[in-house]
């Protein structure tokens, strides 16, 4: 398997009417938040696209894509990924990119009406914005031949750039997947020519991408999930190696191709492949057999002692096993000329084939740190060995500088980052967190370093970046600027961070998954060069649709939202009291009561690994990597619990609240508090009874009085960061995610576990509650709890206001960092909201007249509300500065 094998996108294939029957059952009974829940488990399961289709006769297409997207719009953990709109009618698929906030994806269009129709249709999706999917269908009817889908698609191609200015890497070709083994023998070829149609079109379509819906090909074992998993896996296998860069597939379903027993591999590649006659009466012959099978369990055996000890050492770095590390590096080192001949051979190989597994897709995080912990271990037994030789010969691949920028503690994903370069022979300086500039550059010039690494994940650190890459322009640097973290994105990168810094490159890298292979064609001789400006025009391109695209008809003034703002009849409600105003303190916090409230689904995220809890832990394709990092988490859970290695501390407190408009008005010891909310500016429809409000956190409190406010800390403190710092320095960095990791998520459990309390005892407008964990991880309660500087309230300044409220310093030991993060970084903090009507909602992108009165209401600048806001603005405050000053 190449490396494009981890370029690949998933779509997701449930949210289609056609394809699942219990989504088409609940559109047509009008469940569509329910409906929901499908999208959302899509996206939880690695689906990067959701395919939405509504085609079916008995409904109004139309109306269920407009209210079904409409939807999804306002869930941020659905529609932070692309849309397809698929559908047979174009008014249908006009009605779903009416809908799209980001950019769209249109499945399809076709020259199957002819030219003119295809490009009246190509013409409105450049007009909407999106990308198209194109069949490779004409007038004479669907492609069969590699000739035929490359024929049609070449058509096709010309006369989207020629007559309709289209961007190429906007058009997606579908070059038709068909099934094969029906025993029709015009069928066998059908694979085949879908391989080597697509490489035709990827060796001769510049900037083009290839997709297709992957289950088609097995439709004719249909009944035989075994089979037609294994079939969609060998397919893809064969399919992105020819260039294939994304397909309609349930991405939970599939299988890990290497794992598929050999003998159901060979009779299923037989078939795709096309290599014998008699192969589809073979494949029927050994279907029956995996007729309901679960897959094959493997057996663990220790045969791998038997062999040579350079194939010991690498079974021990693949498997992360460090059991037997020492008295293998030693007799390889016996039988070595030198000692770092071990690190340079059977080690480095070791590695490399790690490496070569990750980037396959074939091996996962969890695993990958556990290998290099191994790593470290077998060097370690070398290290004074080399040392009285005084001998540095052992050379790497290039040397990283990686750091959180300053105001930033979160570390996570950097450090999992570095632990994947350095299995790939790469030498990583980590500076830690909170680095200022100053000291990122003065590293950089003192090591020589041939790459910098900046990590983030609250909003302020991308002005931080920002600050870093000038900065780096003032000193004349060229070194390329990797980008990563929580907050960031390709867009901020490319409109923001890469024109700061026009002397070297600069590539956002979205995962630790794709950081090897953007490190090693940043620092190729042969490559660097046509790579970056690769990069860099793909970021100039974002940057200028961006600017020429930037007047967002679909905002609404500050005023016509505050008009639709949500209608809470406060007649005949009486808030409930507290039982006690002011603020408690919790110290030392029972760890043992939050392990049962640990929503462990993050947790796997944190790890790159996709999927839901518990059925993570029996996926096919992920399941051998989940359950060994379960079993992990639970013993070191154990050890947290058992050790006293948290010691978790909480304030909580209510004060008397009132809405002033979008502000609240609290009444505290010391006087007043002004809490300020932000408010939704998206247009919401046309006046009608059910008309969506444009919400604001102060719509949750009454403005006639007599309500109340709540507001929390929680910490699991800063003994499980020294814990964590300790493995690190033992050179275990496998321990010291996890720690950090189960920090997270026991930080959240405390969080989860205290708004319990407070709805059940503190505040007790829900005496009676009773939920599952489950239901208190979907939020089946009464109530919110929103954290300043997120969806509904992204002003990470209202964090100084909340910790002013609690004290939280001196009560919790939790720090608020100058750009309004907290340390210990495993710590939560928001407000407590009662009313049964309060949910959780994004804000959406908001407009400069609320910024300026946001601002004015503050007594802050524009300028600075800006900074703090940025992903949230819809508009560019330097394209707006420039207007007003040119004005």
């Amino acid at each position: 398997m190449t490396e494009r094998q981890g370029t690949f996108v998933n779509i997701g294939e449930r949210t289609n009417v056609t394809g699942s029957a219990r989504f088409r059952k609940l559109i047509a009974e009008s469940e569509y938040e329910t409906a929901l829940e499908v999208a959302r488990q899509q996206v939880e399961n690695g689906a990067q696209i959701l395919d939405v289709n509504m085609d079916e006769g008995l409904l109004d297409s139309e109306a269920a894509m407009t209210t079904y997207l409409n939807l999804i719009a306002s869930e941020p953990d659905i529609s932070r990924v692309p849309i397809m709109v698929d559908s047979s009618k174009w008014s249908v698929i006009e009605a779903g990119l009416k809908c799209l906030q980001g950019k769209g994806i249109v499945n399809s269009i076709s020259l199957k009406e002819g030219e003119e129709q295809f490009l009246q249709q190509a013409r409105l999706v450049r007009h909407y914005g999106a990308a198209v999917v194109v069949m490779a269908f004409d007038e004479q009817g669907q492609a069969d031949t590699a000739a035929r889908k490359f024929e049609i698609c070449k058509r096709a191609y010309d006369l989207l750039l020629e007559k309709v200015d289209f961007p190429p890497e906007d058009i997606i070709f579908d070059p038709n997947i068909f099934a094969v083994a029906t025993g029709i023998e015009e069928h066998n070829n059908y694979a085949v020519d879908f391989f080597e149609g697509t490489r035709m079109i990827k060796e001769n379509l510049p900037h083009a991408l290839v997709s297709g819906g992957v289950s088609n090909v097995s439709f004719s074992f249909r009944g035989n999930n075994a089979v037609r998993e294994a079939m969609h896996a060998c397919f893809l296998y064969h399919a992105i190696n020819n260039g294939m860069d994304m397909g309609i597939v349930n991405a939970g379903a599939l299988p890990v191709y290497q794992d598929i027993p050999e003998d159901l591999r060979e009779r299923i590649e037989d078939v795709l492949l096309n290599r014998r006659e008699d192969a589809t009466d073979r494949m029927l012959e050994i279907a029956e057999q995996y007729r309901g099978a679960g897959g094959a369990a493997k057996v663990i055996d220790d045969k791998w002692r038997e062999e040579p000890v350079e194939k010991r050492l690498e079974h021990a770095l693949v498997h992360g096993i460090g059991d037997f590390v020492e008295a293998d590096v030693e007799e390889a080192r016996l039988k070595a000329d030198r000692p770092i001949h071990v690190i340079e051979g059977p080690l480095m190989d070791g590695m490399n084939v790690v490496g070569d597994l990750f980037g396959a897709g074939k091996m996962f995080l969890p695993q990958v740190v556990k290998s290099a912990r191994v790593m470290k271990k077998a060097v370690a037994v070398l290290l004074p060995h080399i040392e009285a030789e005084k001998d540095e010969h052992q050379s790497a691949k290039g040397k990283i500088l990686m750091a959180t920028v300053k105001g930033d503690v979160h570390d996570i994903g950097k450090n999992i980052v570095g632990v994947v370069l350095q299995c790939n022979n790469y030498e990583v300086i980590d500076l830690g967190v909170m680095v200022p500039c100053a000291k990122i550059l003065e590293v950089a010039a003192e090591e020589k370093v041939d790459a910098i690494g900046l990590s983030g994940l609250i909003t302020p650190s991308l002005d931080e970046m920002v600050y870093v890459a000038s900065e780096m322009q003032r000193e004349g640097l060229d070194l390329p600027l990797l980008i990563g973290g929580a907050t960031t994105s390709k867009m901020h990168t490319a409109v923001k961070i890469d024109p700061a810094y026009a002397k070297g490159p600069v590539v956002h890298v979205i995962d630790a998954s794709r950081a090897v292979g953007v490190v090693q064609e940043l620092l190729s001789r042969d490559r660097k060069a046509a790579y970056a400006e690769g990069i860099r025009a793909d970021y100039q391109k974002m940057a200028e649709k961006r600017r020429t695209g930037r007047v967002d008809r679909d905002r609404i003034s500050i005023a016509d939202a505050r008009a639709n703002k949500a209608k809470i009849d406060w007649s005949g409600y009486q808030p409930p009291k507290p039982a006690f105003e002011g603020i408690k303190t919790f110290e030392d916090y029972p760890l043992q009561d939050l392990v049962d409230r640990i929503d462990w689904q993050p947790f796997f995220a944190t790890w790159e690994l996709r999927g839901r809890f518990p059925d993570i832990l029996d996926d096919p394709k992920v399941g051998e990597a989940a359950r060994p990092l379960w079993n992990d988490a639970q013993e070191m859970l154990k050890q947290i619990v058992e050790g006293g290695w948290a010691k978790p501390r909480a304030v909580i407190g209510f004060w008397p609240a009132k809405a002033e408009g979008d502000d609240i008005r609290l009444k505290t010891e010391a006087g007043e508090t002004v809490v300020h909310t932000l408010r939704q500016q998206m247009p919401r429809g046309a006046e009608s009874e059910n008309r969506k409000p444009n919400l604001a956190l102060s719509d949750y409190i009454s403005p006639e009085g007599g309500d109340w406010l709540g507001g929390f800390t929680v910490t699991t403190g800063l003994e499980i960061e020294r814990k964590a710092k300790e493995f690190e320095d033992d050179g275990d960095m496998y321990n010291s995610i996890l720690v950090k990791a189960l920090a997270d998520r026991l930080a959240e459990a405390f969080a989860e576990h205290m708004h319990e309390r407070v709805r059940r005892e503190f505040w007790g407008y829900a005496a009676d509650e009773t939920l599952t964990n489950e239901q208190l991880i979907a939020e089946d309660y009464q109530g919110i709890r929103p954290a300043p500087g997120y969806p509904a309230c992204p002003d990470h300044t209202e964090k100084g206001t909340l910790f002013e409220l609690l004290d939280a310093e001196k009560q919790t030991g939790v720090e608020l960092t100058e750009s309004f993060a907290m340390w210990p970084a495993s710590s939560v903090s928001g407000w407590y909201f009662s009313h049964p009507d309060a949910r959780y909602f994004g804000l959406g992108r908001i407009e400069r007249d609320q910024v300026e009165d946001y601002a004015r209401r503050k007594g802050m600048s524009v300028e600075e509300v800006e900074r703090w806001m940025a992903p949230s603005l819809a508009y560019d405050p330097d394209e707006e500065r420039n207007k007003r000053e040119a004005a």
